[in-house]
């Protein structure tokens, strides 16, 4: 083992891991903590782990080939299955992209204390391109030492948060390593489900994969194929690690600051200290619902000025850094999977734009509650697109004719079958459970009809998936 070597190989992995700590992610945190105290915390520690796992895949298959998931696609499926598979993976990039604009947008809407509407938050996002580009000009490593930067800064602010909140250590080592969830009902269950839907992301795969090519190895000599393999995964690990650690200050300072509180308990709180945000808390006795943006204001309430301004400037690094990870992603994708190689700046001007427009639209005409519930729909839409990204790399990874001697083993393909098959069942769960919420007929019905058509497809990647693994008899046609 070598630092030097370690160190030769570092940046990927954390490029990666801002997946895991987008503004998405922070709320499905936020919300864990609230509804369910420390309950869900093994929950979060399981899915990192599954997490790893798959990243894991990922990287292997760009060490090992020299092409990135989306390449190999190209070069596997055929046309038809090709062109659905780069759809699917465009909308979930997208769907990541709103989140960011969401979340950027909600953090400068609280450091200016309301003086930048919402909308105009939206508007400024649009810089996020120009310093993506300006970075660029710079190098990969120059760029993954930005990331490096804004993971610090997030470390630091919800750091902070967890200092200043004090959480009780008992209960916060008794949810991580019991897995229990006591008098628990379906609010607690829809967010089990949500943490695993928030932190396994479906564009992250194809990222990761390309992301370790950026690296010389030479791949005719299996020992340093092997080497390379090893180092980027304990890359992973830390980097995962590091995520891990910011999600828990996030859970952890709702749980012990706000599970079981009321609006009414809030509201007088917000009122003796007051503070701006009261009106978002009516006076009732309806247990406290929060939200990235609500967060801020209850952490204002309760801990004073600094506590907001830490939080939004928190918020605002892991927004500005998620959205140089989907132009990442966007671009090997689109390169990958069509063979177009469009400038930089041409393509992410299309995605911010296609993501821009509707987020606009509803902070324009909307309110912040409209806005955060935005995200609630793009989790499940990300959802949706997961098997389009674990069920490829799994396939691919197993495959003796790609992956030579590195080809998964019998224990890694039936672990690695057993996780994509639990997590695309949990993931359905929860856009069953929320389309069940939305109490609409025509949406039931269009649901329904969508089921069949997107249950059809995964059902024909899961066919050559079971080929590839080694079930020779459905090899037909």
């Amino acid at each position: 083992f070598s630092f030097r070597k370690l160190w030769a190989f570092t940046g990927p992995g954390f490029l990666m891991s801002i997946a895991y700590l987008d503004p998405g992610n922070i709320e499905s945190d936020l919300q864990s903590g609230a509804v369910a105290g420390f309950k869900l915390l093994w929950v979060l520690l399981l899915a990192t782990i599954i997490g790893l796992l798959l990243q894991r895949l990922a990287a292997r298959l760009g060490v090992v080939t020299g092409l990135h998931l989306a390449e190999v696609c190209n070069r596997q499926y055929q046309k038809f299955p090709r062109i659905i598979l780069w759809l699917m993976v465009e909308l979930a990039i997208i769907g990541s992209d709103m989140q960011e604009v969401i979340g950027s947008a909600i953090a400068i809407n609280l450091l200016s204390m309301g003086k930048i509407p919402l909308w105009g938050g939206v508007l400024i996002t649009i810089a996020d391109t120009f310093v993506f580009l300006f970075l660029d000009k710079y190098g990969l490593r120059k760029l993954e030492a930005f990331f490096g930067f804004l993971i610090t800064i997030m470390a630091l602010t919800f750091g902070y948060e967890y200092i200043t909140v004090k959480p009780n250590q008992k209960k916060l080592l008794q949810g991580l390593f019991i897995p229990y969830c006591q008098d628990c009902g379906t609010p607690q269950l829809e967010q089990a489900v949500g943490i695993v839907g928030a932190v396994i992301m479906p564009h992250n795969m194809y990222l990761h994969s390309a992301l370790v090519k950026s690296r010389q190895v030479n791949r005719a000599d299996k020992r340093e194929v092997r080497e390379a393999n090893k180092y980027f995964f304990i890359e992973s690990c830390i980097a995962l690690f590091v995520s891990f650690i910011i999600n828990i200050f996030v859970v952890t300072v709702f749980a012990q600051a706000f599970f079981n509180k009321t609006n009414a308990d809030v509201n007088q709180v917000c009122a003796n200290s007051s503070s701006p945000h009261t009106s978002l808390f009516p006076n009732n006795n309806q247990t406290l619902e929060v939200d990235i943006y609500k967060g801020g204001a209850v952490l204002g309430c309760y801990f004073g000025p600094a506590a907001l301004y830490i939080w939004a400037i928190g918020i605002l690094a892991a927004g500005q850094s998620s959205t140089m990870t989907g132009t990442y992603s966007g671009q090997f994708v689109m390169e990958g999977f069509l063979n177009l190689r469009w400038s930089r700046f041409a393509r992410v001007l299309l995605t911010r734009s296609i993501a821009i427009t509707p987020t606009l639209f509803v902070a324009i005409f909307q309110d912040v509650e409209h806005l955060t519930g935005m995200n609630d729909f793009l989790n499940v839409l990300m959802s949706l697109q997961l098997p389009f990204a674990l069920i490829p790399v799994l396939t691919f990874t197993s495959l003796p004719s790609i992956m030579h001697d590195f080809a998964n083993g019998l224990l890694w393909k039936v672990a690695g079958g057993l996780l994509i098959l639990l997590i695309c069942c949990i993931n359905m769960y929860f856009v069953v459970a929320y389309v069940m919420s939305l109490h609409n007929l025509g949406l039931y019905i269009g649901a329904a009809v969508l089921s069949v058509v997107y249950l059809s497809f995964v059902a024909y990647l899961t066919w050559l998936c079971l080929v590839a693994l080694g079930a020779s008899f459905l090899a037909c046609g």
